[in-house]
């Protein structure tokens, strides 16, 4: 059984800055790809960022310059570095994993972008 945690999600001020992590845990034997959606309030859920096994990266163009999708593996992490948030960045933000042959969500993070 795999499990995946959000955490760092919380309430910024536009232009700053905030880290979000995604650890895994349960019976992983090898680097697996990775992905953060998003979804806001009224809207369909969203790619931001996704990372492969072999360290791909891609991005989604409003994100693009703006947010950073790393990985450590020695701790089965994926982390969003979310820098010059935007009110528009205001989301519950999810990972998401292929482990084995299964896709495992987590149960997301709030975050929430104001003045």
């Amino acid at each position: 059984q795999v499990q995946l945690v959000e955490s760092g999600g919380g309430l910024v001020q536009p232009g700053g800055s905030l880290r979000l992590s995604c650890a895994a845990s349960g019976s992983i034997f090898s680097v697996y790809p990775a992905g953060w959606y998003r979804q806001a309030p009224g809207k369909q859920r969203e790619m931001v960022a996704t990372i492969s096994s072999g360290g791909t990266l891609k991005y989604a163009d409003y994100v693009k310059g703006r947010f950073t999708i790393s990985r450590d593996n020695a701790k089965n992490t994926v982390h969003l570095q979310m820098n010059s948030v935007k009110p528009e960045d205001t989301a519950v933000y999810s990972c998401n994993a292929v482990i084995g042959t299964r896709l495992y969500w987590g149960q997301g993070t709030q975050v929430t972008v104001s003045s």
